[in-house]
């Protein structure tokens, strides 16, 4: 029936019957995707699009990865499905592979279909391990979708949902954001008293069983600590009892020139959760790692959680292909490289467009911010324009790079620059040069 189907009904279908997530319905015009090639996507009508943010920071690999492809055929003809309380020789393979690449000391796995769920299976861990309730969070972070990963989401998308599904024990702190403190201080000067906040919030709260970060914060904006912050709430962790779980959900697999952005700071988790790039987004996978000391408690204790798509033979066998592409086509190494490159050119941006208020990125992980006033660094557009369905600055600047045949992923007031990591130079120049053309409409409203 789809083969008879014009590409207008396909659209008018989706939207009658399908959820525009995130956003209102009458807003919602979806895209007709038929294809994807390497580091470019294809409309129904022939169409192609240079993909700069590999769709939700997630196709690692980029489109059409034929070993990855093969991984799914095979793995389907071998095994479809089997209840998680079994084994499969998939599951065993990426276990051995999962302790090769992750931080050290992370050797128990619980696997899921998404890291929304790595995040809730993380945080009923560490309540379950420590006997203790409440987990800090941070305000500019974002952790998923259901009800207790929302609930530990610091940023505003928590806003609708609350207060009937707001998750008991759950309290913020401030983010990591050199660019614009929350607490109106300058790295180094500071001390770091962002994490000397979140100290401060452990003893006066009591019953804290876990702090939870984005080990680089993704979509609000890739903030990156400075050195010293995660060493600094390491040791605050240790010395009060509590875990340190790091999401990787966006930031791991390579992504900021590290198998895991944690790695950069020479820290280990106590747990760690991740999806996305875990099979390049080709199936879906989330995954929960803990440490030693974790594993140990549930050899006497019950381990509380499950579900009929843990551990899905169709997901695992895919991530093994993807983790063995990554290697053989060294991807850690080279997005380290092209990073470089990348941030090079964002900077030499930065320096000719008053919009820009600050470029940072590790890797093939970037943000550009824009602002009203570089000095003020005032955003052009607020939450609560965006939750009210307001036209954003960002947007209209995706969408002038979506006619040049670019997609690139806007965010509030500023863009994350995430491409597969298979990106060449030349495509890199390429969606640049129409960036630097289209940063112009953000220059235009700077008075």
């Amino acid at each position: 029936m789809a083969d008879t189907l014009t590409s207008q009904q396909v659209v008018d279908i989706t939207k009658q019957h399908n959820f525009g997530t995130w956003r209102r319905g009458k807003q919602w015009n979806p895209l007709h995707v038929v294809s994807g090639d390497g580091c470019w996507f294809t409309d129904a009508s022939g169409k192609r699009y240079l993909d700069f943010s590999a769709q939700l920071m997630c196709v690692n690999l980029g489109y059409n990865n034929q070993a990855v492809i093969k991984s799914i055929q095979d793995q389907a003809a071998e095994l479809a499905y089997i209840q998680p309380s079994y084994t499969t020789n998939a599951r065993a393979e990426l276990s051995q592979l999962l302790l090769e690449v992750l931080p050290a000391g992370l050797t128990k796995f619980f696997f899921c279909t998404s890291g929304t769920e790595a995040v809730e299976a993380a945080l009923k861990i560490a309540r379950l391990y420590t006997g203790k309730t409440k987990v800090i969070g941070r305000y500019r972070s974002y952790h998923g979708s259901t009800a207790t990963s929302m609930g530990a989401t610091g940023d505003a998308r928590r806003w609708p949902s609350e207060p009937r599904s707001k998750l008991p024990g759950v309290v913020f702190g401030p983010e990591v954001n050199c660019y614009k403190c929350p607490l109106k201080h300058s790295y180094p000067e500071c001390g770091i008293a962002c994490a000397d906040y979140l100290e401060y919030m452990i003893r006066n709260e009591g019953d804290v069983a876990a702090v939870l970060c984005e080990s680089v914060v993704g979509t609000n904006g890739v903030l990156i600590p400075p050195p010293g912050y995660y060493q600094k709430l390491r040791r605050i962790c240790d010395e009060n009892n509590i875990l340190l779980i790091a999401d990787e959900v966006m930031a791991g697999w390579g992504r900021t020139g590290k198998w895991f952005a944690i790695n950069h700071w020479d820290v280990q988790p106590d747990i760690l959760t991740t999806a996305k790039g875990i099979t390049s987004a080709y199936v879906p996978l989330g995954l929960t790692a803990v440490s030693q000391k974790i594993s140990d408690f549930f050899e006497e204790n019950l381990f509380a959680h499950g579900h009929t798509y843990e551990a899905h033979p169709l997901t695992l066998g895919p991530a093994v292909a993807t983790i063995r592409e990554m290697q053989r086509l060294n991807l850690v190494d080279r997005a380290a490289e092209m990073g470089s490159y990348m941030g090079e050119k964002l900077n030499a941006l930065k320096a000719k467009h008053p919009s820009i208020g600050e470029v940072r990125g590790l890797g093939l992980f970037w943000a550009v911010e824009l602002v009203k006033d570089q000095k003020l660094k005032t955003p052009f557009n607020t939450w609560q324009e965006k939750l009210d369905g307001k036209p954003l600055v960002v947007d209209q600047i995706a969408a002038r790079m979506m006619a040049s045949g670019i997609f690139l992923q806007a965010w509030m007031s500023h863009f994350v620059i995430a491409p597969p990591l298979i990106i060449t130079k030349e495509e890199i120049d390429f969606a640049l040069a129409a960036f630097d053309e289209h940063l112009s409409i953000a220059d235009a409203l700077i008075g």
